[in-house]
């Protein structure tokens, strides 16, 4: 697979997305999770880069700093799609051991490293969501629509993400990192609701 012989970032869209379509165990869902994220930085990071010059000078520390973090964080997003895919074929090479308690013993630590990028991914997300609450009332309005575009972004990041967190519960056997995982989850709910408040106020101002 093209995505095992060279990274993830240097795939054409068209062939990662042929990959994700194939038979084949990743890239997957959980990857797709951290790319939703990773656009979520990147269309936060245009709105930011928008909203510079004279007529914004008020907000230059603001938007500095939105611009360095909403970096950083799509470029960490595109990193844990990486990881994703790898932690996923650990859990697939766990599987075809042979049947005793080595082969438990690997598959409950595989399934604990495939449920950490998208956990990650989740801490991600929620942070980008604060970063459109950030920019919705200071950004430029002529990409507002864009905030609202992020925060679906890192909806779809939150929500994706928790479901590949929780598909891995069961299998882990220490109980510890079973409820620190749980923990780690929790708040996607209310993340999601901040990004739904996000889309409202864009299309209450866009539909007046």
């Amino acid at each position: 697979m093209a995505w095992q012989n060279a990274a993830m970032r240097d795939s054409k869209i068209v062939d990662f997305l042929a990959e994700l379509a194939d038979r084949v165990p990743a890239p997957g869902g959980g990857a797709t999770a951290a790319l939703h994220a990773a656009q979520a930085a990147a269309l936060l990071g245009m709105v930011a880069r928008y909203t510079t010059g004279e007529k914004y000078t008020g907000h230059t520390e603001t938007v500095v700093t939105v611009i360095a973090e909403t970096d950083t964080l799509r470029a960490r997003a595109l990193k844990l799609a990486e990881e994703d895919a790898a932690a996923f074929l650990a859990v697939t090479d766990a599987y075809r051991l042979p049947k005793g308690e080595e082969r438990s013993a690997a598959i409950a630590r595989a399934l604990a490293g495939a449920a950490e990028p998208p956990a990650r991914v989740i801490e991600a997300a929620t942070r980008l969501v604060e970063l459109c609450e950030v920019l919705l009332p200071i950004g430029n309005r002529n990409v507002v629509t864009d905030v609202a575009a992020a925060a679906e972004a890192a909806r779809a990041a939150l929500t994706t993400a928790r479901v590949n967190v929780e598909v891995n519960l069961a299998g882990i056997k220490d109980e510890r990192l079973r409820e620190e995982l749980k923990l780690r989850v929790s708040g996607v709910d209310a993340a999601v609701a901040r990004a739904d408040w996000v889309t409202a106020e864009v299309r209450e101002e866009i539909n007046p």
